[in-house]
């Protein structure tokens, strides 16, 4: 069974993610999306709270799971006996920052690899970060996020 990990902050999931995620589910027997902490990022929704978006937005995909991870992704990857973990890259700037990270990993254990999925044209601007910026200014986010969390997203974010 071949499972692959994809970690992120998720913060909330955009369309770019859910692309990632259903092109992956048919890739792999089961895909697990981890939501994992960066200490780099102050998210706007708890991790319970994100878990709970992301499982409205992927519940029509069977073979996809949520979990709450923590820690180095790669021994989360291989608590999960995960053989690959999925990043999506949408400019070069993903590139070079995904690039460390995947060699770091490699370094760590070379026994899970690391599969880049490139961004969609769409999708190539889009990230958590935008979307929530231009819902907290009145913006629509309805090309940025999933319908099913748009009412919980700007209640959050107090639009």
């Amino acid at each position: 069974m071949k499972i692959a990990l994809y970690p992120g902050t998720f913060d909330p999931i955009t369309f770019g993610h859910l692309d990632i995620i259903q092109r992956s589910s048919k890739n792999f027997d089961v895909v697990i999306i981890a939501i994992m902490e960066n200490i780099r990022k102050k998210p706007s929704f708890t991790a319970k709270e994100r878990k709970e978006l992301i499982e409205l937005c992927v519940k029509d995909i069977p073979n996809v799971k949520v979990v709450i991870g923590s820690g180095l992704t790669i021994d989360f990857a291989k608590e999960n006996k995960a053989s690959v973990i999925i990043r999506g890259i949408r400019a070069v700037a993903d590139y070079e920052y995904e690039l460390q990270h995947a060699t770091t990993n490699m370094l760590l254990d070379d026994s899970v690899e690391t599969i880049f999925y490139v961004s969609r044209p769409e999708f190539s601007f889009l990230s958590s970060s935008v979307a929530k910026e231009v819902a907290l200014n009145g913006g629509d986010i309805s090309k940025m996020i999933p319908k099913e969390i748009i009412e919980k997203v700007n209640k959050k974010l107090k639009v």
